[in-house]
């Protein structure tokens, strides 16, 4: 095993400057996933109303083009291996078809493992066979979950109590394994690492052909899981760019457990982190207020920029962050954040992020033209909300 470590960390840090396939999520995924609102009781028709909805609400055109069958689509494999759907999916080439039909991408869900997260067929021991069916119903975005695939890990370390390593470097390999499957069908898939973070994805997610690995833990539709997910990633910023992109985890707006303070904020920590969007609600049943929090164009803007720089803190205090992502045309994003239970004041210094004497400021959630300032920008933001402003010269 111990050879096989060695192995796995030469491949990995040979590879790493290739991101997966060429053109491929140059910017961060947008779309639909279906874990958040509809778990475990997902059908063909809900993810058919999704991709009518991402159309008819204009969220298509907005960017979300990804509508994504989460887990427990999966029924049994035959004698030859074939995994069928099952039956609240009769014919997954056609769900394809149909959201292909609609200008729109169809993403699909696995594991590395024996089972899937909900006790469902996972890929083990049939990673080519699997790739090459999704290819045939034109998958374009596979999630790949580890879930049981944490039974294999358990038993190489108990196997090897001498190595540290021996599991995670099952792990990477197994990850591989489903990347290099997807790569031999010659279909452009994202492929998507959902780890939770273990091992840090980030330094060698991209060596195995990842366009996106999970960060974090799940989240889950309270304010306090959210940030916590999302101030975590502070210092990963280096390690996300066009066609790799760090994921703390899909978007929760919508469904109710926020305030729409805190969904905004939620959407502006996502889009200055250059994460992918992956609306997580029943689209048939938004509010104008989720509406305008997952479709307004500035804010969308900034987690597309074409710069391809993740955003990092800025500073902290207390319950007060302020944080920056660098764009394009040499403009900068800034996140005043309120994290405490009362109205506070937030400031920046425009100086320290490069805009000496009159800079413009834009409001993004007020769309609103701030006017010429310089020195400190002092915002007055209610409990648990967020100013994104767009600074330019």
């Amino acid at each position: 095993m111990r050879t096989f470590v060695a192995l796995t960390i030469a491949f990995v840090t040979a590879v790493i400057p290739v991101y997966g396939q060429a053109g491929i999520a140059a910017t961060p995924p947008m779309g639909w996933n279906s874990w958040n609102h509809f778990a475990g009781h997902v059908t063909d028709a809900d993810v058919r109303a999704a991709a009518d909805e991402l159309v008819s609400t204009g969220m298509r055109d907005a960017g979300y083009v990804y509508v994504n069958v989460d887990d427990t689509w999966q029924g049994k494999r035959d004698a030859d291996g074939v995994l069928h759907p099952n039956d609240r999916f009769p014919d997954m080439k056609a769900l394809g078809d149909y959201i292909h039909s609609k200008g729109l991408k169809f993403g699909i869900y696995s594991s590395p493992g024996a089972k899937t997260c909900g006790g469902y067929e996972g890929s083990l021991g049939h990673e080519a066979q699997d790739a090459k069916m999704y290819a045939a119903w034109g998958v374009d975005f596979l999630k790949y979950d580890l879930c049981s695939f944490q039974d294999n890990m358990h038993k190489a370390e108990a196997e090897h109590p001498d190595d540290p390593n021996a599991a995670n470097a099952l792990m990477v390999a197994a990850y591989k394994k489903m990347g290099d499957a997807l790569k031999a069908t010659g279909r452009p898939i994202v492929y998507s690492l959902c780890q939770y973070g273990v091992d840090q994805p980030w330094k060698w997610g991209p060596g195995l052909g990842a366009n996106m690995w999970r960060t974090t833990d799940d989240i889950n539709d309270t304010y306090g899981r959210m940030i916590a997910i999302g101030f975590s990633q502070a210092g990963l910023a280096k390690y996300a760019g066009p066609g790799h992109w760090n994921d703390p985890d899909m978007l929760e707006v919508g469904n109710g457990g926020m305030t729409e303070d805190e969904y905004k904020t939620h959407m502006s920590l996502w889009v200055l982190l250059a994460a992918p969007l992956l609306a997580g609600n029943d689209l048939t049943k938004m509010s104008e207020a989720d509406k305008s929090i997952l479709m307004n164009k500035e804010a969308i803007a900034i987690d597309q920029d074409a710069l391809g720089k993740q955003g990092d803190r800025l500073y902290e205090s207390g319950d007060l962050d302020v944080w920056t992502k660098p764009l394009s045309g040499g403009r900068v994003a800034v996140g005043l954040f309120n994290r405490s239970w009362s109205v506070r004041d937030v400031s920046v210094d425009l100086e320290k992020i490069g805009f000496k004497g009159n800079a413009k400021v834009w409001n993004v959630w007020q769309g609103k033209d701030m006017g010429r300032r310089s020195g400190v920008y002092t915002s007055r933001i209610p409990k648990h909300g967020v100013t994104l402003l767009v600074v330019s010269k």
